[in-house]
């Protein structure tokens, strides 16, 4: 959805830059430049937006639910990392960028949901993903939203980033997450804490063509990649008015499961031991809360995370 909105708004500036609105376009241009920073300062949310009654419908059309396990208590700032990537990442977009799910299950919290900075150059679409309240993932933002001295703010960070949707097909429970320790670093920086967020279904929405590790497809994708700096998984599901092909994600239920807070103490300098050591506890707590969950959404008891 997001990337045929990106596409929509790319389109319509690029008739401005064609047809007799060029000077629109050069405003617009002028703008871009004086507001390039705003994804790395806390962006520019819109209630208004994040209320359109279409999210209302969007969230019923899986159906997207928001599990809580624990309070948060409103004082602190978190750091939330949302698994897996799927290849939508619908249960991040429609519980942390819509309202009223995190708002009524966590009151005074603001979630920040993290994404590539590329989005954030894309003229026009850029201004209705931060009304959503998405942010860049560079470092300075993560680290604006952290740095929130009263507390009540929560970054969103999808840990497995867009390598991972490579991995992304139904029954998948492969995780890149054990050579990912920035998250884990900004976490200690800060004082923030850690919650683990398994989303159940993600990988459910849509059939990707295989691509094994070592496959021709997969050493394509891989080193596109590094090239543009996110993935390109083939993929397809339902139609409008037949489920046999389409790019209409399946009706697969999704429960974003919000796991317990681990207390993070600030520490401006943090060793490579000392983020190995709460990496290892973020990786246990992220299992604990899966293995705890995973049979209410139908996954079978022989089936555990694998971390790679």
């Amino acid at each position: 959805f997001l990337s045929f909105v990106a596409e929509f708004c790319c389109g319509f500036f690029l008739i401005l830059i064609l047809g007799n609105f060029w000077f629109l376009a050069v405003l617009y241009l002028l703008w871009l430049y004086l507001d390039w920073e705003t994804p790395c300062a806390g962006g520019r949310r819109s209630q208004w937006v994040r209320g359109w009654t279409v999210w209302k419908y969007f969230r019923e059309y899986f159906p997207i639910h928001l599990i809580k396990t624990s309070e948060l208590n409103p004082n602190h700032n978190y750091l939330l990392g949302f698994h897996p990537h799927g290849v939508l990442v619908a249960g991040a977009f429609g519980n942390f960028c819509t309202d009223p799910p995190f708002k009524n299950l966590f009151p005074g919290l603001t979630p920040y949901l993290h994404i590539m900075p590329i989005w954030f150059g894309c003229p026009f679409f850029r201004e209705y993903i931060m009304s959503a309240g998405m942010v860049s993932a560079s470092k300075e933002s993560v680290s604006h939203v952290l740095s929130n001295k009263g507390g009540g703010h929560a970054s969103v960070i999808v840990i497995g980033g867009a390598e991972e949707s490579l991995n992304a097909h139904p029954g998948s429970l492969t995780l890149n997450i054990l050579k990912r320790k920035g998250f884990i670093k900004m976490a200690l920086k800060h004082g923030a804490h850690l919650v683990p967020v398994f989303s159940f279904g993600e990988n459910e929405l849509f059939k990707q063509v295989a691509n094994p590790k070592g496959s021709w497809l997969r050493n394509v994708q891989e080193k596109l990649q590094k090239i543009m700096g996110f993935a390109l998984p083939l993929f397809h599901a339902r139609g409008v008015f037949q489920y046999s092909f389409g790019l209409i994600p399946y009706r697969q239920p999704i429960h974003t499961v919000v796991g317990s807070p681990i207390p993070v103490k600030q520490n401006l300098n943090p060793t490579t031991e000392e983020i190995d050591e709460l990496h290892a506890l973020y990786l246990q707590k992220l299992k604990k809360l899966f293995e705890e969950h995973k049979s209410n959404y139908g996954i079978p008891a022989h089936k555990s995370l694998i971390f790679e």
